[in-house]
């Protein structure tokens, strides 16, 4: 049976086959049965379709609705610790050695890389020398939330401390070429380490510090799985979040 919402949709808009086909990387003659044979496209094909066409991916292809089959284990899942404390640094500081592209660290604070190893700074500056972009977002010590998290922990103001801190240390980094640190006044439900494909989530639990908390390890394996959805939850507070200056 045709789909005439998505023949609709594509007429109103002036879309061919062939257009739609080339915005979104497919072949003409997919989109042609999309539409004359009410063939459901592959989830990630019919979501690039719905953002051009600029309509809701469920209006054009209700099946889409339907929920996948449980998977007792996402193949993007590498690991998993109790709590952060179970993993040594290392294991934090050898997935950024391993990085050619970018790095990504989202925290509150985070200050027990620096002092388990010094050489953070150092490391950093030598993957931007090869290539890679960091980027670096650490909690606003003076914002609401980063103040309701130390409550929330009863560690009071030793929160906003370590902030503090925390800036001081990726401080000397802010005008270095290829490395941009900034603050954010999020909620912060996750601390994200990110090394290109590879991904350290440090989940928060109310009331329990970080270091209690459990991580996974994923390594990216689908488009639009686990891990983009917390790569997409990084760049998320990153575009709200305030660049920091050495000088300032």
């Amino acid at each position: 049976m045709p789909n005439g919402r998505l023949r609709a949709v594509m007429a109103a808009g002036g879309w061919t086959y062939a257009a739609l086909a080339q915005q979104i990387e497919v072949d003409p003659k997919s989109v042609e049965r999309w539409v004359n044979r009410g063939r459901t496209p592959r989830r990630a094909a019919a979501l690039q379709a719905a953002k051009a066409l600029g309509e809701d991916v469920h209006a054009l292809w209700p099946a889409l609705r339907q929920a996948r089959p449980a998977r007792a284990i996402s193949p993007e899942l590498v690991a998993l610790y109790e709590q952060r404390a179970d993993i040594p640094v290392s294991a934090f500081t050898d997935l950024m050695a391993q990085a050619r592209e970018r790095i990504d660290i989202l925290v509150y604070a985070a200050v027990f890389l620096h002092e388990a190893y010094p050489r953070l700074n150092e490391l950093l500056t030598e993957r931007t020398a090869e290539g890679c972009i960091v980027r670096i977002a650490i909690g606003d010590a003076d914002s609401d939330n980063v103040q309701a998290r130390g409550q929330e922990e009863r560690f009071g103001h030793g929160i906003e401390s370590r902030c503090r801190l925390a800036l001081m240390h990726y401080k000397p980094l802010a005008d270095t070429p290829g490395i941009e640190v900034r603050t954010h006044a999020t909620t912060l439900y996750n601390s994200l380490y990110r090394a290109d494909d590879q991904q350290l989530v440090n989940a928060h639990v109310w009331g329990v510090n970080a270091y209690r908390a459990p991580v996974w390890h994923l390594r990216r394996h689908e488009e639009s799985g686990v891990f983009d959805t917390y790569a997409e939850s990084f760049d998320a507070v990153w575009s709200t979040a305030t660049p920091v200056r050495e000088e300032g």
